[in-house]
């Protein structure tokens, strides 16, 4: 598979894509290995430059940086976060599975999960300058759209009539992972003593 090939179909023309993906023969180590480890590596890389290396500026403070060290760690941590999400949202599609009349097939979950996710880490690159992180999420949102794509296409067999529900439900789930992920991150690095103005 050609990854920036792979990124640029999924992003572009996501419908057609989907089918390209369903009939593609695949493996939780393949998916992870050639695809999700490096795409999720560019988030993490640019929190690591934006918070630590370049900063942002706020309003009668000034300039702030998080501590380089405490930047490498936060971007480790959020990389592996990411990664373990990544697999834990897999297991809950396909778990779902039979709640919608749809074929559990855990290969398949995993691609929903890994190619949904691709606009939100590629725009992780936004996170270069924190102002713009917005834009990042912006990425995330349009990942959405890309698996509701993925659910009609269909790659876990969903009727027409329960691809909607299917969707909502696996949103809530990632949204409810993406909060805790986000909450122990803010547990393991306070703003208090990792932040320093410059």
């Amino acid at each position: 598979m050609d990854l920036v090939a792979r990124v640029q179909a999924i992003c572009l023309k996501p419908k057609e894509e989907w089918l390209k993906i369903k009939a593609e023969p695949a493996t939780v180590s393949g998916l992870f290995a050639t695809y999700a480890m490096i795409l999720a590596a560019i988030p993490a890389a640019g929190q690591f430059i934006g918070f630590g290396l370049i900063g942002r500026s706020y309003p009668f403070i000034g300039l702030v940086r998080m501590n380089l060290g405490t930047s490498l760690l936060r971007a480790i941590f959020s990389y592996v976060f990411s990664l373990v999400t990544l697999y834990v949202f897999a297991l809950i599609i396909n778990a779902l599975a039979p709640s919608f009349a749809s074929a559990p097939n855990q290969i398949n979950a995993l691609k929903l999960a890994v190619y949904s996710m691709t606009p939100g880490w590629v725009a992780g690159i936004f996170y270069v300058i924190p102002a713009l992180g917005v834009l990042a999420m912006l990425g995330s949102l349009y990942g959405l759209y890309i698996l509701y794509l993925g659910f009609a296409a269909p790659m876990m067999e969903t009727p027409k009539e329960k691809v909607l529900g299917y969707l909502i439900v696996s949103i809530v789930a990632v949204a409810v992972l993406t909060v805790v992920v986000a909450l122990i991150l803010g547990a393991i690095f306070t703003v208090g003593g990792v932040y320093r103005p410059f």
